[in-house]
């Protein structure tokens, strides 16, 4: 990455806050931690977010009708809306949200995001789209340099700035993922680090290759050459629909034996309602 030399001078006080957060190891010395404060203020501001919000609606007891999972509600609000807010927070305001059935739920709720200082633009999977790769790679237009991807029906309080700043340290990223722990392994992705690495990433396992308790929290950092990594194949028993590969099953275990898939270790809020036992404890865990 291209650097140039600057002469600065600071306000006492400012040194003296700057040095207090230099540690020799997150930040190693001031030239570095002015450039990581710098980039978490300006840096966000370039980069945009693809929010998968596809999946068929699903019907949980508090609500009224069958709604897309990101709109069900958590605390009073649509688990959409609480996440929006937290990347309108973060400086996050380019954000592109992918609808599948009962799409028009979610637009007609959010518009083109002007309320809540957002521009939102919508991207209408194609019929009978299956799994994340394929709406991942019929947003590719849309980017290309680094990018936020978050799952719809997952909450969360994650620093932004710092995940944003911990992927672009990681020279051979290609995908930085989010980690929280778990006992529940079986749920979710599962990844095991060495230092920052992910060296084995397994979907769902009912029989762990690792101990880890690191699961895959549905937030990434991505590189524009991820759309590369994802093939698309023809169906055998289907001849007339192609289908992509899937992230979590085919294409994020490759780029883990590469190298080329990054952790974030996480441990602050995080709530997946991918169904109605998880949506109950979500409730009963998130006050808003």
């Amino acid at each position: 990455m291209n650097r140039e030399r600057l002469t600065i001078t600071l306000r006492n006080d400012l040194l003296k806050a700057l040095d207090g957060e230099i540690d020799g190891e997150r930040l190693r010395n001031r030239s570095h931690a002015i450039e990581y404060f710098l980039s978490r203020s300006l840096g966000l501001k370039t980069v945009k977010v693809l929010i998968l919000a596809g999946g068929k609606p699903v019907y949980f007891e508090s609500e009224q009708k069958a709604l897309p999972k990101a709109m069900v509600k958590i605390a009073g609000k649509p688990l959409l809306e609480q996440t929006l807010h937290r990347l309108k927070t973060a400086k996050l305001t380019e954000i592109y949200i992918s609808l599948g059935e009962g799409g028009e739920i979610i637009e007609d709720y959010f518009g083109d995001g002007s309320k809540l200082g957002l521009n939102i633009t919508y991207i209408q999977q194609k019929s009978g789209c299956l799994g994340n790769a394929q709406p991942l790679l019929q947003a590719k237009k849309f980017f290309n340099s680094g990018f936020l991807l978050l799952y719809g029906d997952v909450l969360s309080d994650i620093d932004y700035g710092d995940f944003v700043e911990f992927h672009r340290n990681q020279k051979a990223a290609v995908c930085t993922m989010a980690l929280t722990s778990t006992e529940a392994v079986d749920m979710w992705g599962l990844a095991r680090l060495q230092g920052n690495r992910i060296v084995e990433f397994e979907e769902k396992p009912k029989n762990p290759k690792t101990f880890s308790r690191l699961v895959n929290a549905g937030i990434y950092l991505m590189e524009p050459e991820m759309f590369s990594l994802i093939s698309v194949k023809a169906n055998p028993s289907r001849p007339r629909r192609a289908e992509a590969d899937k992230l979590e099953s085919d294409v994020f275990p490759r780029l883990a034996e590469e190298g080329r898939l990054f952790g974030y270790p996480y441990e602050g809020l995080w709530l997946d309602i991918s169904n109605s036992a998880a949506y109950r404890q979500a409730v009963k865990e998130f006050k808003g």
